[in-house]
């Protein structure tokens, strides 16, 4: 039973609504004030300090669809099946219910919301190992589900165990992995089987293999995952129960559309199958002859459409690389399929997610601009790259004048030019017809990117948002630079992003000129006048419309759900006082101003496209 993205994510969120879950907002694709990583990439990922215990203000049961993006999965686009962005449905129970409802309720969601026959369903289970035993619960009740609809389900035949590998789930993989603080538990992934007849079989390692559930053939593609959180890593590296078990539910968007098309390319599904179409009418190629260069096309291009909606420009820092990396990467294959104009994907891949994300069409010429400059100044770098390398590899020529064409080697130097002032790959230099020494240049490489790291420290640690003292004085000292930028420069200005660790505090904003010594020393005496004074700090949930209407400001309001956490610093919403600063926030903060001692601007950068950056120190 065929139905849109849109319908699917409608009936999802009533299904779990009817079950006393409450509606959460999906969270911003570029997280708020959490150094430990670039982009959300799982819809539990902003709710890991409720699944460790903290207090939810909306309850022990929620749903939402979250835009989630990985950029793991870049080197892994042009099979079937994966894609770098894609929305995760989900449902939690936060230490509320567990196996014994969640099983059923997600069972019942596939077959009876969706109609997908649970005879093309099959699913798999944790098999234990010397810390944590077998997941009998769930084959128990698994069984009983599949009985349910007329179907003898055994170990084996309709239910799978495997490893930690395949059906434990973290945010940083099985416990080995995991760092200390980490929550994580066994999972039961439910997978849908397009027949053993399919002839997906693109990679050769898989033809004389026996196909199994969990094998990454293409016949079978999982589509709904719950995760049981019942663990927390250890400082010692054992893994201890939590006081209460979750329920981290997860279903791809893209991969249910597969199941309920029974289309077994994600690329030809309702969603992307417009977008092929349009590299094809724009390229004059066929998508069954270059179907690896239009996945790329499509999935890089539509992942740096939304991370350019969450104000990423790009550049050679963080989220700013990947959206530049994207960007070229999805341009060099376009070139490969002899394509011109990105103009018509671009407003073709707004038009297929308009329907979920109607803030793409408000933002349409922003992104647009962005995407098609980065573009422009590729080219234009492709071009400058191949004039500076001709000039000192001159290509020779034959006996009657002619070309003679071939690879050339160039040197290590060059070859590392080439990437650090044009911004070319490896890969794309050698596109150019250059070869190097590739293991000298993995050592340069190394080399470059240890002097990189020095500045960030705690990036990529694995995963929790740092919730040191330090870390939630910054939380409430970017409030505070909010609103002084606000007030010295006007209510336009807005923030574009932040960054926020135990040694500094970063806020990225709109400004279309540097900020001059005076000015920042009136921000620094502003900021610290409200420390002085102490004002309390605390949060209210309250109706977003109300919200807006009071003058609350976010980072990403149309995200937001009907009812919101908003920071106050100052009086609260029915004191009858002015606050001095309310806005859009998950926290966490101090409770008073005084506790922050000071703040002081250390540097000030200019990101391009009338954007600038502040540093600051706290304490």
């Amino acid at each position: 039973m065929a139905m849109t993205a849109a319908q699917i994510i409608n009936k999802y969120i009533a299904f779990f609504e009817k079950r006393g879950h409450k509606k959460i907002a999906n969270s911003p694709l570029v997280p708020q004030n959490d150094p430990t990583t670039l982009f959300t990439s799982s819809g539990m990922q902003p709710l890991v300090p409720y699944l460790l215990g903290e207090k939810h203000p909306q309850g022990t049961r929620l749903v939402n669809v979250q835009n989630s993006f990985r950029a793991q999965d870049i080197e892994e686009i042009g099979n079937n099946r994966h894609t770098t962005f894609f929305r995760m449905i989900g449902n939690w129970s936060l230490g509320d219910y567990f196996k014994k409802e969640q099983l059923p309720w997600v069972f019942e969601f596939l077959t009876k919301e969706l109609g997908l026959s649970p005879k093309k369903l099959y699913v798999t289970v944790f098999e234990g190992n010397s810390d944590v035993p077998k997941d009998t619960e769930s084959i128990e009740l698994w069984k009983e589900i599949f009985k349910g609809v007329g179907i003898d389900a055994k170990e084996g035949e309709k239910i799978f165990t495997y490893p930690a590998e395949k059906n434990w789930w973290s945010r940083s993989g099985p416990p080995e992995k995991m760092p200390a603080g980490e929550p994580g538990g066994p999972d039961s992934e439910i997978f849908f089987d397009f027949g053993e007849d399919l002839k997906i079989h693109e990679n050769s390692e898989y033809k004389n293999q026996k196909c199994h559930v969990n094998c990454d053939c293409g016949r079978f593609i999982e589509i709904a995952n719950s995760v049981f959180m019942q663990y927390r890593k250890e400082e010692d590296g054992s893994l201890k129960p939590l006081p209460k078990p979750n329920v981290d539910f997860g279903g791809g968007l893209e991969r249910l559309l597969l199941a309920t098309e029974d289309q077994p390319d994600v690329f030809q599904t309702s969603l992307f199958a417009p977008i092929i179409k349009t590299i094809e009418s724009t390229t004059g190629k066929s998508y069954k002859e270059n179907s690896r260069h239009m996945r790329i096309v499509a999935d890089h291009f539509t992942a740096s459409v939304f991370i350019t909606l969450n104000k990423v420009i790009p550049s050679n820092k963080e989220q700013g690389y990947i959206l530049r990396r994207l960007i070229r990467r999805g341009f060099d294959h376009f070139s490969e399929l002899s394509g011109k104009e990105l103009d018509p994907i671009i407003e073709e891949i707004v038009e297929s997610y308009k329907e979920t994300d109607p803030e793409l069409v408000e933002q349409f010429e922003a992104i647009k601009f962005t995407v098609l400059q980065e573009a422009r100044k590729y080219n234009e770098a492709l071009s400058k790259a191949k004039m500076y390398i001709a000039k000192k590899y001159p290509i020779g020529t034959d006996k009657v004048g002619g070309e003679i064409m071939g690879t050339k080697t160039i040197s290590i130097d060059d070859a590392f030019y080439l990437y650090t002032s044009h911004g070319l790959s490896p890969t794309q230099i050698e596109s150019l017809g250059y070869t190097f020494d590739k293991q000298a240049f993995a050592e340069k490489m190394k080399g470059h990117k240890d002097l990189s790291r020095k500045g960030a420290g705690q990036k990529f640690k694995g995963g929790l948002a740092d919730h040191q003292e330090k870390t939630i004085m910054g939380h409430t000292a970017t409030h505070l630079l909010h609103q002084a930028l606000r007030d010295m420069f006007g209510k336009q200005l807005h923030q574009t992003g932040s960054n926020i660790t135990t040694e500094r505090l970063r806020f990225d904003f709109n400004l279309d000129r540097k900020i001059t010594d005076e000015e920042i020393k009136k921000l620094e005496e502003t900021i610290n006048q409200k420390i002085k004074e102490n004002l309390p700090v605390h949060f209210e949930m309250i109706p977003t419309e109300q919200a807006k209407k009071m003058g609350a400001i976010g980072l990403f309001e149309d995200t937001y759900a009907a009812t919101s956490k908003i920071y106050f610093i100052g009086p609260s919403a029915d004191s009858g006082q002015e606050a001095y600063s309310i806005e859009f926030c998950g926290g966490p903060h101090v409770d008073f101003t005084g506790k922050l001692k000071s703040v002081k601007i250390i540097k000030q950068e200019a990101l391009g496209a009338s954007q600038r950056r502040l540093y600051a120190v706290v304490g």
